[in-house]
């Protein structure tokens, strides 16, 4: 009886890896160089708030196999509107909405815009009692964190996706 379970084991384990496979699945590989990229090299631009977000793109991106650069023929992905937003709920306890909305472009060298507009947004939210918590600002510090890298990881995904809809030329 012991073989007969082994056998079944080995059997049903074949047959569920066979299902799978038959149906497309496959695991994401980690290679950098796993999707051909669209973007190979990118430069940044962001408004002068977003230095945070800008320190968080250059690390996911670069290893999404992006090459990082100022030179004159590379895309340029642009950070169009950069918004946090901060929304205060009074009641027996307070609550704080965090919320962050990124819209981007990529644009060729020359000012044009490759892709159509793409709008990002986080949000994080959390409690406290004002009569016996004083430490919200720490909590909040690192909840902005968690937000700029979130919609870090966001952006590297859809570039590093190739995901980003490009322009239509109508003529």
């Amino acid at each position: 009886m012991h073989l007969a379970q082994r056998l079944a084991a080995i059997v049903l384990t074949l047959g569920l890896s066979a299902g799978l496979v038959g149906c497309g699945f496959h695991l994401k590989g980690t290679e950098p160089t796993a999707m051909p990229l669209a973007y190979q090299k990118l430069s940044l631009v962001l408004p002068a708030n977003a230095e945070e977000l800008q320190s968080q793109l250059s690390i996911y991106l670069t290893a999404a196999g992006i090459q990082l650069t100022n030179s004159p023929d590379a895309y340029v992905l642009r950070v169009v509107e950069y918004t946090p937003r901060r929304q205060l709920l009074n009641g027996k306890l307070t609550e704080v909405l965090l919320r962050l909305t990124v819209t981007i472009q990529i644009e060729d060298h020359q000012g044009n815009p490759v892709t159509e507009p793409r709008t990002l947004t986080a949000s994080r939210s959390y409690q406290y009692d004002v009569e016996t918590v004083n430490t919200d600002n720490q909590e909040e510090g690192y909840l902005q964190r968690l937000l700029i890298d979130d919609i870090a990881q966001q952006i590297s995904r859809q570039i590093s996706s190739n995901r980003l809809p490009r322009i239509q030329n109508v003529s």
